[in-house]
């Protein structure tokens, strides 16, 4: 595989809920390998702000613009945002904007339920479709899903389990629909990853790394490195699939 294949160079990017955790891990990497980035937030602009501030430090080109993917007209407003910043072009999507809140059903409120559907189904179906019109041919589609989509593991999970099936859903429907314009889809499925949210020395992380092969939860990095790679030419007849990036753990 050529150096070339992997290079973003002249790219540009709009990563949802980029502030922080993969999804900022992902803006610096996209940004390093040439593309010019958005990151979107909801609350965090003074992590938003940081994340564009290393993006410029290393050379490359960032903004950051405020849209709550839980409100359908700011998610949409998000994306018209960002594709002003481009000149009217947009080439890369990751659709990273996700909360996750467990409970046992019968037990987990009604609010927290709505809340998940709106940013993790709706915020990505409302993003995606208001920027399919800006991608241009060849462009990419990454949505960032979970290894819950597969399998849910724990008690308390089943809520946040749907809307990672659901995005699942979506990645492989939008793979048929934008096939004819060799737009790529496809979805990044991480497990234990070490985050803000998801610290390796939580509540259940002991127990946790001892059902990962690899025996460690994984680094934001190490997602962004595939997010990168499916955003590459090199990924091009890589389309409506779901790559587990999980350490072993639903081996």
């Amino acid at each position: 595989m050529s150096v070339e294949n992997l290079s973003l160079a002249g790219k540009t990017a709009l990563v949802t809920g980029g502030s922080r955790g993969i999804g900022a891990a992902c803006a610096k990497l996209l940004a390093a390998r040439g593309a010019a980035v958005v990151v979107t937030y909801s609350k965090s602009a003074e992590q938003a702000e940081q994340v564009v501030a290393e993006i410029a430090g290393g050379g490359g080109k960032g903004f950051a613009v405020a849209a709550d993917a839980a409100d359908a007209d700011a998610a949409k407003a998000g994306v018209a945002a960002a594709v002003d910043r481009f000149g009217g072009r947009l080439d890369i999507l990751v659709n990273n904007a996700g909360i996750a809140e467990h409970g046992p059903i019968g037990t987990l409120p009604d609010a927290a339920f709505e809340r998940q559907v709106d940013v993790n189904i709706r915020g990505v179906w409302h993003t995606t479709a208001a920027a399919v019109a800006h991608l241009g041919d060849d462009g990419r589609i990454i949505n960032i899903g979970s290894f819950f989509s597969e399998r849910v593991p724990f008690p308390g999970s089943s809520a946040y389990g749907m809307t990672k099936h659901a995005v699942a859903g979506m990645t492989r429907g939008w793979a048929r629909d934008l096939a004819g314009r060799r737009i790529t889809v496809n979805t990044v499925e991480p497990g234990p990853i070490e985050t803000e949210a998801n610290p390796d020395t939580g509540e259940r992380s002991a127990r946790i790394k001892t059902l990962v092969p690899l025996g460690r939860y994984g680094q934001p990095n190490e997602v962004a490195e595939l997010v990168c790679f499916l955003a590459s030419p090199a990924a091009a007849y890589i389309t409506g699939t779901h790559v587990l990036i999980d350490g072993g753990m639903l081996a």
